[in-house]
């Protein structure tokens, strides 16, 4: 792996309040399909309403700036890049470093996404950050998630290789648990998994192996949901202090349908996990994003994990 040098002692993953990288809708748009979500559109029904677009992620940024700090990434003009947006997959701060300087950036497998790695490096080292590019696939924070201590768990298979594991493995004293990734619809770790604690995470373990299962099971207590349950986004939350984000547009769904079914049971589901654990959850419309194959937890990167350091029961 390729690193810059050192970076500054302080850096703004040293707030000591929740804070995040998110990236205004400047150059998002649907036009070229690069994920199943996509492709089971058409044409019409994928094209985005910029202005409506620009309603929901301004509703997202403003209940994250009014309980923490978001950074805005900057769009270069004219970039082209549809799915600059979707700053989970621009990488992950490595938490368990002292230092809170050193980002892993995204080595995409995406084609549309290739070039958001020299945009990530460029920002992160303007900020004072050390800047790692893997040289196999890795697509961000959404890829691996930070459990607590060095204890991460690692999608592979269809977006990132396991050898970038391996590699972060060595380089920077990690525990990675890596589980195969085989479902298109679920083509992300985040899912499918969701760090709710440090000691509880919620899992969709249907579609693990049982190895799997029990590595992430002798590091953390799992909350078990289905894949009906991850399929509406379940896993793609956010968590800011007590609440739990996440996206939901139910109140655009006909009831009686089966998208209406599902959304409402993940909803459901995941009121039932924010009561059983002293959370209150807080919903989002962000159908505008789910057109490209997103949801709420893609929005969003973590600068820091502050909200994870209180107790809340």
């Amino acid at each position: 792996m390729d690193s810059t040098s050192p970076s500054k002692a302080w850096n703004l993953s040293h707030l000591d309040v929740p804070t995040f990288l998110m990236c205004p809708p400047l150059s998002y748009n649907t036009s070229e399909p690069n994920n199943i979500w996509m492709e089971d559109l058409d044409e019409i029904d994928r094209k985005v309403d910029d202005k409506k677009a620009a309603r929901q992620f301004q509703a997202l940024y403003q209940f994250l700036s009014s309980r923490g700090v978001v950074q805005l990434l900057p769009v270069p003009a004219d970039c082209g890049l549809q799915d600059l947006i979707f700053t989970a997959n621009l990488g992950i701060i490595l938490e368990h470093l002292p230092a809170k300087d050193t980002v892993i950036i995204s080595n995409y497998k995406s084609k549309p996404r290739i070039g958001e790695t020299e945009v990530g490096v460029k920002f992160f080292q303007s900020m004072g950050y050390k800047t790692i590019v893997p040289t196999t696939k890795f697509e961000g924070e959404a890829e691996l998630k930070h459990l607590y201590d060095n204890v991460y768990v690692g999608g592979y298979g269809l977006r990132s290789q396991k050898e970038t594991y391996d590699q972060l493995e060595d380089q920077f004293g990690m525990k990675i648990i890596k589980v195969r990734e085989d479902d298109p619809y679920l083509y992300h770790l985040d899912c499918s998994i969701f760090p709710l604690t440090y000691e509880k995470t919620i899992v969709c373990t249907e579609i693990l192996s049982s190895k799997e299962v029990k590595e992430i099971e002798a590091v953390t207590e799992i909350i078990d949901i289905s894949r009906d349950e991850a399929l509406p986004g379940l896993c793609n939350s956010v968590r800011l202090g007590n609440y739990i984000l996440n996206g939901s547009h139910i109140h655009e769904l006909k009831r009686g349908t089966e998208n209406y079914r599902l959304e409402l049971a993940k909803n459901r589901k995941l009121e039932d996990i924010a009561a059983d654990n002293g959370f209150e959850l807080a919903l989002f419309n962000l159908s505008e994003y789910q057109k490209g194959g997103a949801a709420l937890s893609c929005m969003v990167m973590h600068l820091n994990r502050v909200s994870y350091q209180y107790r809340l029961i």
